[in-house]
């Protein structure tokens, strides 16, 4: 491990994320991770690192950074200008950075969320397995909180890219106010009647109450059936859950839920989630009915679609 970056201006929400911590669930546990998977990985495949290899996530508003290890990194995400040496350069590219640089993030201007990798990656402690910071519990990540001004950050071992990397622009997601995201009924569908045609039928704005844990929506009232309760007993859930507690208005679970005892009347497929991860508060969502076999090929699109990307960025 190098010391690679110091944090002059932290940005309100920069924590270092990676895939996530699988398999702890049952004990409390969040996943955690990167909210947008798609934006993170390609950021670790224009550096030349796995997939995996934590990276920074940056809400809103990015840090300034001091490089003190030459190394290559990429924004990728939510469109935020970045600039070295307070020159712009580019978004969905490799950029080669030295000692003594200054590297800023602006402000985003559409979408959400940023990710920033670095040859070798984010190099911090592994807990239960991952190095994603669950702030709810204190724990992983850069001492289990986001960064702060005087924070050194280090990066692990990892070779320098023969030439830059760049995603092509065909395949560059842009974000709007308007964010359509795919989803399957249940697992308490049989709960609502008229409730179904209401979400997959209606407009919802994202409200204030958006974080990693979920996302609180407002619009048309999602009712249940007449005599069913609006709450069960407590189960685990899953990114993408759509809940409707007793005031009818649905919530998007994301990675830092673990249980829950509010209906779901439908779930949110994963492809889609990086979408749900880049919109803001006044943003608006709607929702289109899709199947599960639906579901299991536009996943598969995804993976052969990421398949595609890896190689053509190894072969830039």
């Amino acid at each position: 491990m190098m010391d690679t970056f110091l944090v002059l201006t932290p940005g309100p929400y920069t924590t270092v994320q990676d895939k996530g911590r699988i398999g702890f669930q049952n004990m409390g546990i969040p996943l955690s991770g990167a909210l947008d998977a798609f934006s993170y990985r390609i950021a670790n495949l224009l550096v030349g690192n796995p997939e995996g290899s934590a990276a920074l996530e940056i809400t809103i508003l990015g840090p300034q950074l001091a490089v003190i290890k030459e190394a290559d990194v990429a924004l990728t995400g939510a469109e935020m200008e970045m600039k070295l040496n307070f020159k712009p350069v580019e978004h969905w590219k490799s950029i080669h950075v030295e000692p003594g640089d200054l590297l800023s993030i602006q402000a985003v201007k559409s979408g959400c969320r940023g990710y920033l990798s670095v040859t070798g990656g984010i190099a911090i402690p592994k807990v239960m397995g991952s190095r994603s910071t669950y702030v709810g519990g204190k724990m992983g990540g850069y001492k289990g909180r986001p960064l702060r001004k005087g924070d050194v950050v280090q990066s692990g071992q990892g070779k320098l890219i023969d030439s830059p990397r760049c995603l092509p622009e065909s395949w560059i997601p842009r974000y709007s106010g308007n964010t359509l995201v795919r989803a399957i009924p249940g697992p308490q569908d049989d709960f609502f009647e008229e409730g179904l045609s209401t979400l997959f039928g209606s407009e919802y704005m994202v409200t204030a109450k958006a974080d990693r844990m979920g996302y609180r929506l407002q619009g048309p009232a999602i009712k249940h059936k007449a005599g069913v309760p609006k709450s069960i007993i407590s189960e685990p859930t899953m990114p993408g859950g759509i809940q409707v507690p007793a005031d009818n208005q649905p919530i998007i679970l994301l990675t830092e839920q673990t249980v829950g005892g509010y209906t779901k009347i439908a779930t949110a497929i994963s492809t889609d989630l990086p979408r749900i991860a880049q919109t803001t508060p006044g943003d608006t969502i709607q929702f289109e009915k899709i199947t599960l076999e639906e579901a299991h090929r536009i996943h598969e699109d995804r993976k052969k679609h990421m398949r595609e990307i890896a190689q053509l960025l190894a072969d830039q």
